[in-house]
């Protein structure tokens, strides 16, 4: 993990034999016949610091701040490689306290600490509150001890043995609440919480048995695997995040101490398995809360996930899809666009529009006020027409440079991609970047004054965030309004793991903005047309049960068609090991049937049919992190 410069001036100390076996044994840290492997009995312990004094029984340690001496303990793992090095060591005499965790790290900067693991020791140095990523990230803080100093009493000692982490031993339940206030000085609950749970064993040996990988392997060589194998799976193998109630207490970050040289990272998918054991100190990071520094790995058993397609749309159907091609710019390998014109063809079947978001401008990141994006997406739809599909033509309007918001200077915006054998795209002139398109009226029905079209440009709702784009299109005699949608991001959200619970989710309040924009948008269609044809597609960076989709669509003017799908299938996004939705496709009234939209016929002879092509986000190779949706629709 990334630190803040600090000092330490790690060393081993020297003292006589006579005194270093005294103490030694005083502490129980000597093999001795009394002593049994897990030191839970035998002679009584040193009536000094220990350290479960250090770590107390809240989140922060009663001692921080102060120096402590010749604190006894067993090397149980040892981090030799960054910036952070370091080593767990714990008590093998536990007091019997599930609140009070018996390891701690000792931080050792840019130094590799001369000790081996199974060495007993004896530590001295200053007990330390570290918040990963500064105080102000909001995310909990790791008791370590700096500056330290020890001295080594014995070696080749059995190591204390490994928590177990499964449904019994972690609670359902996540996070005490404080109304969201700070939970450190709150007293830990092990048995109630699965954060007090993970709190209470920080820096001591946990294991997972043959564990279920929920996230797939990052290029970070870390992965996700839960704990509590029949808790909310996806149809896949994932782990399904459908409530803010319920986070999934039983997901748990696998990384490794393990060279890679020695021992590769296991290169896993969603549903894969770590078979037998994964054992280690757990430790607590800024990439994604508790983690297991795996000093043992299981073996990767290969379910052997594939990829979806789904099916081509019928002569009379109109597939419309939404897709998040991940900061695609002209710099990007050419690997990258054939792989997505390959998943556009053959996975989605060549839709007849396609919504896309995060589409780079053509120097990419590179800050030198290029703003359109022409060559991207030529060399997008190139590599289509190179992998057999259509020859797609594309509407967009270049932002402002440097006023959407995304990775600096790349100036992402949607774009529509369309078939013009299968459909036709009216244009209208007056569409620019911050003159907003108005609904007017053309032969009695609904129509853009400028087509493509930025909805309401101008409103706050979208400061330093995309701007909906909205097209006009004609299908077999039927006009169809699609808006490109890509929502501000989560950013600045406090995590799921934060030490503030419940976690505040400040750009809520953005996206409610921007949904209630769209809203009234579409509500406008309606009231020219109350049979208008209205697809918003896109990133809308909230899950279903959010406010968010609550504001966008109220009123009853949008359906969000993920309600289609069977519960376990309703996500394609994974993060921290949940699988959720991020995006949507959403349809008007007048496209859904009587009865609504549904996966099969309306009474109406209507046909709505929706799916989440899973191509992306549970597999460790990825041409995007998320997947794509599409929509067929009937007229």
């Amino acid at each position: 993990m990334s630190r803040p410069s600090r000092p330490s001036r790690p060393s081993r100390r020297t003292v006589t034999t006579g005194t270093l076996i005294t103490a030694a044994l005083a502490a129980g840290l000597l093999t001795a016949p009394t002593a049994d492997a897990t030191g839970t009995s035998g002679t009584s312990g040193a009536t000094g610091t220990r350290i479960h004094d250090i770590q107390g029984t809240t989140r922060l340690s009663p001692l921080a701040g102060k120096q402590v001496s010749e604190v006894p303990g067993v090397v149980t793992a040892i981090r030799s490689f960054g910036s952070a090095r370091g080593f767990w060591f714990q008590d093998p005499r536990p007091d019997g306290d599930d609140a009070t965790s018996e390891a701690v790290f000792v931080y050792t900067g840019p130094t590799t600490p001369s000790v081996t693991v199974g060495d007993a020791v004896l530590v001295s140095g200053t007990v330390t509150e570290y918040y990963p990523g500064g105080e102000s990230a909001g995310l909990q803080s790791v008791t370590e001890l700096t500056k330290a100093t020890w001295t080594v009493a014995s070696s080749g000692n059995a190591l204390p043995a490994a928590f177990t982490l499964n449904a019994k031993t972690l609670p359902e339940s996540y996070a005490p609440s404080n109304r969201g206030g700070s939970i450190e000085k709150l007293p830990l609950r092990p048995g109630r919480y699965a954060l007090d749970r993970f709190e209470s064993l920080e820096g001591m040996r946990v294991a997972v048995r043959d564990a279920p990988v929920t996230g797939a392997t990052s290029s970070h060589k870390d992965l996700w695997v839960t704990a509590d194998p029949r808790h909310h799976r996806t149809a896949r193998g994932g782990v399904l995040y459908g409530s803010y109630a319920d986070p999934n207490a039983g997901r748990v970050k696998v990384t490794s101490l393990l060279p890679f040289a020695q021992r590769p990272f296991p290169v896993a998918n969603v549903g894969d398995q770590l078979t037998g054991v994964t054992a280690g100190p757990l430790d607590y990071d800024n990439y994604g809360g508790y983690a297991l520094q795996a000093t043992e790995l299981g073996t990767l058993a290969d379910r052997g996930l594939k990829r979806e397609t789904t099916r081509k749309q019928r002569t009379g159907e109109l597939a419309v899809a939404t897709y998040n091609v991940e900061n695609l710019a002209p710099q990007n390998p050419q690997t990258k666009f054939d792989r997505l014109a390959s998943a556009l063809v053959t996975n989605l079947a060549s839709p007849d529009i396609v919504a896309l978001e995060e589409v780079q401008d053509d120097s990419g990141a590179k800050n030198d006020g290029t703003v359109g994006a022409g060559a991207t997406l030529k060399k997008l739809t190139d590599a289509v027409a190179k992998a057999g599909g259509p020859r797609y033509e594309w509407r967009q309007i270049d932002p402002v440079d440097g006023k959407d918001g995304g990775q600096p200077g790349g100036n992402i915006r949607t774009a529509f991609l369309f078939n013009p054998a299968r459909v036709s795209f009216t244009d209208a002139k007056g569409g620019d970047s911050t003159t907003a398109v108005k609904v007017v009226r053309d032969h009695g029905r609904a129509a853009l004054s400028a087509s493509p079209g930025r909805v309401d440009p101008a409103n706050e709702a979208w400061e330093n965030s995309r701007k909906p784009l909205a097209g006009q299109f004609t299908f077999r005699g039927e006009r169809v309004f699609v808006i490109a949608n890509h929502f501000n991001s989560k950013g600045g959200d406090q995590g799921l793991d934060s030490r503030f619970q419940p976690p505040a989710r400040t750009s809520e309040v953005q996206r409610g903005k921007q949904s209630k924009a769209v809203n009234t948008f579409v509500k406008q269609l309606l009231a020219a047309d109350r049979k208008a044809k209205v697809i918003v597609a896109g990133d809308l960076n909230d899950y279903q049960f959010s406010p968010a989709l609550t504001t966008l669509t109220s009123g009853g003017v949008l359906t969000d068609l993920v309600g289609l799908l069977p519960a376990k299938e309703r996500y394609g996004y994974v993060y921290q090991g949940n699988s959720q939705v991020l995006d949507h496709i959403l349809t008007s009234p007048a496209m859904n049937g009587r009865n609504g939209a549904r996966g099969k016929a309306g009474k109406s002879g209507k046909r709505t049919d929706y799916d989440i092509v899973h191509i992306n986000a549970e597999f460790a190779d990825q041409a995007s992190d998320h997947d794509p949706q599409v929509l067929r629709w009937t007229p």
